[in-house]
Order: C-alpha cells, then sequence, then structure tokens
C-alpha cells in the first residue's frame, strides 16, 4: 500500500490538456485554435529580434547566478512600473508602488491571492462571467470566496454595459473584483476609455478593491491605449492591485515572467505591505528567476531597443487585427450562415465565437481543429495555411 493511494486522477487543464491532445493527435491538418500563445503566418512562436540581440548580451556580460531579493530587481520593478504607468504617473507614484518580480502573470496572481488572505482573511473575489479558467483555481487556492458580475452579452457578442455596471454598484466594500485590464480573455470584448472613468468612480463610491489582469499591453490598441485602465484607477487615487504579464508582449513565455503591483496611499503603507508581499514570496518560490527580468529591464532601459520592441509588438498586434479580418471574408465566402463580423470589433488574441460543445467536439473529431469547449479562439492559430480549412469545417457544422 502507498501513501499516495488515495491521489484521485485530476481533471486534466481545459486548456494545456488540450494542447497535450493535439500533440497526440496524428493527423497532418490538425489546427490548434486552444493554445495561448501567439503564432505568426507560419505557425510558429517567433523569438523578438529585440530579446535575441539582448539575450546574447546577457551571455556575454553574465558573471554571477546569485539570488535576486525576494521582490526581485529594483530596476526591473521602475522599468515595468513605467511600463504600466507611464513615466509620469509612476514618477507622481514614486515610493507609493510596491512591485515584485514574479514567475509570470500567474505567479503574480497567486502572490497578490495570498498577500490578501494575509493581510485581510478570507475575501469574496468577483470574477467577470466569463473569465480566464485559472482566475477561479488561483483565488480558491489561496483561501478566498468566489462570485460572479456580468460582463459579455452572448445576443451582441459584446460588453454587456448595462448588466456590468449595475454588478459592480452592487460589490461591497472591502471585496476584490478582478478586471481583465485590455484584451479579455476569453472574449476579446473591451472596455472602453469612458468605461474606465465610471469603473473608478464606482470603486470609489462602493469602497471595493479592483484588482487588473493585465496580461496583454500592447496586443489591443498600442501600449498606451492598453493602459487606460490601470492609469485611470491609479489617477483616480484608488488602491489597486495590477497583475502584469509578459509572455505574449515579449514572447517569454517559457522564462515566465511577471510583475505584481500595489498601489498604497503612502509610503509608511508601501513599506508595511512590502514586508507582508516578501513573506507570500519567502513561503512560496523564495526568490524570483532573473533570466526574462533581465531581458524584460534591458529592452525598456534603451530607448532604440524600446522603439524595436514596440514596432515587433505592433507586428504581432496587426497580424492579429489582419488575421481577424480575412477570417471573417473567408467564413463569409465558404457561406456560413451565422455573422461573424463581431469578430473585427474584439481585440488580442481570443475572441468567443459562440460554437456550442456540441460543435467544438465535431470539428475535434471529424476536422482535427482544436478550440477549448467554451468556443473560445487563439485568432493567432489561423494562418494562411489553414484559413480556408478551418472557415469550411465550420460551415459543415454549424451551416
Amino acid at each position: 500500500m502507498s501513501l499516495f493511494d488515495s491521489a484521485t486522477q485530476a481533471p486534466a487543464d481545459p486548456i494545456l490538456g488540450l494542447s497535450s491532445q493535439f500533440k497526440k493527435d496524428t493527423r497532418e491538418n490538425k489546427v490548434n485554435l486552444g493554445v495561448g500563445v501567439f503564432v505568426d503566418a507560419h505557425g510558429v512562436t517567433p523569438v523578438l529580434p529585440s530579446v535575441l540581440n539582448v539575450e546574447k548580451q546577457l551571455a556575454d556580460a553574465s558573471a554571477s547566478k546569485s539570488y535576486l531579493p525576494m521582490t526581485g530587481s529594483p530596476a526591473y520593478a521602475s522599468a515595468t512600473q513605467n511600463l504600466c504607468f507611464g513615466q509620469s504617473l509612476a514618477s507622481q507614484l514614486d515610493g507609493r508602488i510596491v512591485t515584485a518580480q514574479t514567475p509570470g502573470g500567474t505567479g503574480a496572481l497567486r502572490v497578490a491571492g495570498d498577500f490578501l488572505k494575509r493581510t485581510t482573511g478570507t475575501l469574496p473575489v468577483w470574477l467577470s462571467n466569463p473569465t480566464w479558467a485559472n482566475h477561479k483555481g488561483i483565488f480558491t487556492t489561496a483561501g478566498h470566496t468566489l462570485k460572479e458580475y456580468a460582463y459579455f452579452d452572448s445576443a451582441t457578442n459584446a460588453v454587456d454595459r448595462d448588466a456590468f455596471f449595475a454588478d459592480l454598484q452592487t460589490i461591497p466594500a472591502g471585496d476584490v473584483a478582478v478586471i481583465h485590464a485590455c484584451c479579455h480573455n476569453p472574449t476579446g470584448a473591451d472596455l472602453s476609455a469612458d468605461d474606465w472613468k465610471q469603473v473608478a468612480a464606482i470603486a470609489s463610491d462602493k469602497g471595493w478593491l479592483p484588482l487588473l489582469d493585465f496580461a496583454y499591453q500592447g496586443f489591443g490598441e498600442n501600449i498606451d491605449a492598453d493602459a487606460v485602465g490601470v492609469r485611470t484607477l491609479a489617477e483616480a487615487g484608488l488602491p489597486v492591485i495590477v497583475c502584469q504579464s509578459f509572455s505574449k508582449n515579449f514572447g517569454l513565455y517559457q522564462d515566465r515572467i511577471g510583475a505584481l503591483h500595489i498601489v498604497c496611499a503612502s509610503t509608511e503603507e508601501a513599506t508595511r505591505v512590502k514586508s507582508q508581499v516578501e513573506l507570500c514570496i519567502r513561503t512560496n518560490y523564495s526568490n524570483p528567476p532573473a533570466h526574462g527580468g533581465a531581458i524584460v529591464t534591458a529592452i525598456l532601459n534603451d530607448p532604440t531597443l524600446t522603439s524595436q520592441w514596440d514596432q515587433e509588438v505592433a507586428g504581432m498586434r496587426d497580424r492579429i487585427k489582419t488575421t481577424r479580418a480575412d477570417f471573417v471574408s473567408a467564413l463569409q465566402q465558404a457561406g456560413v450562415s451565422r455573422d461573424f463580423s463581431f469578430l473585427m470589433d474584439q481585440k488580442g488574441m481570443f475572441s468567443f465565437t459562440g460554437i456550442t460543445v456540441e460543435q467544438v467536439t465535431r470539428l475535434r473529431e471529424e476536422f482535427a481543429i482544436y478550440m477549448v469547449n467554451s468556443g473560445r479562439i487563439n485568432v493567432a492559430g489561423i494562418t494562411p495555411s489553414n484559413l480556408t480549412q478551418v472557415a469550411g469545417a465550420i460551415k459543415t457544422v454549424i451551416g
């Protein structure tokens, strides 16, 4: 008898499990629209030239593999604060932002959940309906309870603003609302600049804490426009938590690099908050990995490299926008009965298609086209070589 006999088989992750299933599929024409990584027109997840440039420099300059501080490199904190909040606002908030270099955006979310549990106890954490599947596991594992606020209207394929703002008004003081800063995952339906002003007004009036998941900066409109939510809330003088990821916009998926930013009311409060964040980190992973953070810091602290990187992000963004338009056109040419033009209004890598679970199953089993059961697709997974195939299969399945 083993001590682990009581371990039951855990269900497969809805996204990573799908990728595993895709890899086992031996059909040559298989298409993966489920995985959450950017791919170029050739189906490759590229290493950005700016990143390659810096990696060569870092390899030549490497002199030590000693530990970083628990919250990471101070230079990284400064660079990522400027990117997230903008240099002017970051300067105004100097000493009031606690930043931790984390293992990806997921690491930032988990440290945030642990910090809230440690400092305030179990909290109701409000998530959008729908949201990224891992949000639920992260915050329940950190010890919090979950609630939902309305977000997406499947009839209009856009944000249900009336229901969204009505639900925000019901969130009690002291609760936490997790809001996607841009490129909402899984719907691609985003809030406008005016919407964010209303979010700030409601949060200020009701006293709940905004926690922004900021995983796709630059994939919506541009680097600064995508930060409007973060900056609007911070400019309003609100306490706010931001969980930032550099997996997508720097292409550093396997390097696991992100940032947790907590905007505090004073420098004295920030000192206390940092001490609690450090305790959470110490009992989790002790210190962050250095490599990804060093890349991000080097690029953001060099104006020439920053400009190059910004152009590379624009290239990825433009590829996604072009693919959206091409996909809608291909579906129309295939004679699909449903109007998919809403895909061109959505932003970022993901979109809700409205394809049912039964139709998703048929696409996978009959046509080797993989997407998550919710009907969410990664638009970047559509390439010139599979565009007609995907559109034709959808026509067959939904009419």
